[in-house]
């Protein structure tokens, strides 16, 4: 049994290996706030024991926990290593000694998801509306629409005033409804740049025949400009209507034309589950709300707007392979096969049909 503490330049090795890795920051959420240095999976201390499990399906994975370097690391250790965690280890120092001598040149967990999304920005050259131009858009009547694609959890704690909460994988699935007309100009906003970015650029890469652009710097952008935000879930997605879901269909193969995708089914699914040599995650990229409503034994609620710009919140175990869930259509987790192969990932899609399932369940 391994359970000791590890150096910087240890896991800085780990982290060039290719092997199995998963990293933890244990430190309370407030402090890490959007991403660690690491840009590893932030799972709070006091959370820890309770969800470890769903971050990292199989407890031989080697795994290193990081606190603020004083001792909550260690003792962590100790704890989950007598509950059968059998390769866990504590950062020497934390997050200070990691950072100390600053933070060029060293390697993270995960892609940051700006640096990632900034350069996908460059090189299709995605095109950008400030605050202030929106402003003045609206005030001349013009006939524009902002999508914002956090999660509707995010969305009803404030957000530019007007918005529909959208989350990002959703943006094809739900586009037709909410966006009828081929002359309204779509913008796409976030709490800062990752996810609005990438949800501005998958609608053009998918074809939608509207002019589409992110907002700067999203809602940051809008109080920098000095606009107030609007509170409340004021207005969301809803179903699907049959002409959305045929529109995307349609839109969906011009985004993905280029990807190379392999679907798997159940059985595939379980074996690669049930390996006792490779982690796998089990994603339902799906809604929350569909999850609850019906989903596949093991699989796990991830929705895919998450999984766009911060997969590293989800997926703790570098080196895993993810399956992305879905319905039949498939527009969600394509969408999110799109951007996490360009990011490295090694990804399966299962799709399912779960609308019959659920009515077979009812019968």
């Amino acid at each position: 049994m391994t359970h000791r503490t590890i150096s910087k330049q240890t896991l800085i090795d780990w982290l060039d290996d290719g092997a199995e890795l998963a990293v933890l920051d244990i430190r309370p959420a407030a402090d890490v706030g959007y991403a660690s240095p690491l840009f590893a999976t932030n799972l709070p201390a006091d959370r820890l024991d309770a969800e470890i499990d769903r971050f990292i399906p199989r407890r031989v994975v080697r795994t290193v926990l990081v606190d603020d370097g004083k001792g909550t690391a260690q003792a962590a250790v100790a704890r989950l290593a007598a509950a059968g965690w059998s390769n866990i280890q504590a950062l020497e120092g934390g997050i200070p000694a990691w950072i100390e001598g600053g933070l060029d040149n060293l390697p993270t967990f995960d892609i940051p998801g700006v640096p990632f999304v900034t350069k996908v920005r460059d090189e299709k050259g995605t095109p950008v509306v400030t605050a202030t131009e929106l402003q003045a858009l609206r005030d001349k009547g013009e006939d524009v629409i902002v999508l914002d694609s956090r999660t509707l959890p995010e969305y009803t704690r404030e957000h530019v005033p007007g918005a529909v909460s959208v989350p990002g994988a959703e943006l094809v699935l739900r586009f037709k409804d909410l966006v009828p007309s081929a002359s309204t100009k779509v913008l796409v906003s976030c709490a800062g740049l990752p996810r609005a970015i990438l949800g501005a650029q998958t609608l053009i890469d998918a074809g939608v025949p509207n002019f589409v652009a992110y907002l700067d710097d999203g809602t940051k952008g809008w109080t920098n400009a000095g606009l107030k935000l609007e509170i409340g879930k004021t207005a969301a997605y809803g179903e699907a209507s049959d002409t959305a879901r045929q529109f995307a269909a349609g839109h969906i193969e011009t985004l993905s034309k280029h990807d190379s995708l392999l679907y798997i089914d159940q059985a595939n699914a379980d074996a690669w589950v049930s390996d006792k040599n490779r982690t796998t995650y089990f994603l339902d990229v799906r809604t929350p709300e569909e999850f609850a409503a019906a989903h596949l034994p093991r699989s796990i609620s991830s929705e895919g707007g998450q999984l766009l710009g911060v997969a590293y919140r989800t997926i703790a175990v570098r080196g895993a392979r993810v399956i992305l869930v879905d319905d039949l259509l498939g527009v969600r987790a394509k969408t999110v096969a799109h951007w996490l192969q360009r990011r490295g990932y090694e990804i399966a899609i299962l799709l399912h049909d779960f609308k019959e399932a659920k009515l077979s369940a009812v019968a």
